[in-house]
Order: structure tokens, then sequence, then C-alpha cells
């Protein structure tokens, strides 16, 4: 564990935390007296285990989902009044 004074912390903190990034503890001093610590943070792993499923019950997908406004999306692509099989009349 190295031990830097108030200054040199100042003047190179990008480097010191990218040495704590590495796992490096270091000690900021001021007038040789120790009064903080730059240490690496340990990621907490974020629980994926109950990612899918988590609001099962809660919502009910309709069963013509996948036809959803086909209607006026034809509308939008064809123009208004063609309908299926109107295309080359």
């Amino acid at each position: 564990m190295e031990t830097v004074n108030v200054h040199e912390a100042k003047t190179h903190l990008s480097r010191l935390l990218d040495r704590a990034a590495k796992g490096e503890t270091i000690t900021i001093a001021k007038a040789g007296k120790p009064i903080a610590k730059l240490v690496p943070i340990e990621e907490t792993p974020i629980d994926t285990s109950r990612r899918f499923g988590f609001m099962r019950g809660q919502i009910k997908v309709p069963d013509d989902f996948d036809t959803m406004g086909q209607a006026e999306i034809e509308a939008m692509v064809y123009g208004e009044g063609l309908h299926e099989g109107d295309e080359g009349q």
C-alpha cells in the first residue's frame, strides 16, 4: 500500500484512480498523517436469475398480438382504400 500526499493525489488523481481500479489501495496523507484511503470498489454482481418472467401473471398478451394494427399498417403502406389483392387493379 502506497502513501501519497494531498498535492500529489490532486496532481495525479487519474493515475491513482486507474491503479485503484486494478486493485491497489492508496493512502492519502496530509502533513504526513494519513487522512483517507483510495480503495477499489468491489462490484456487486447483478442477480439475473429472475429477470425473465418477473412480471408473470401481471400482463396479458392478446391472442392477436402479432397482427395488431395490421389494417392500419397496410393502409399506410398501400394507401387508403386498397386492400389485400387490390394492388394490381
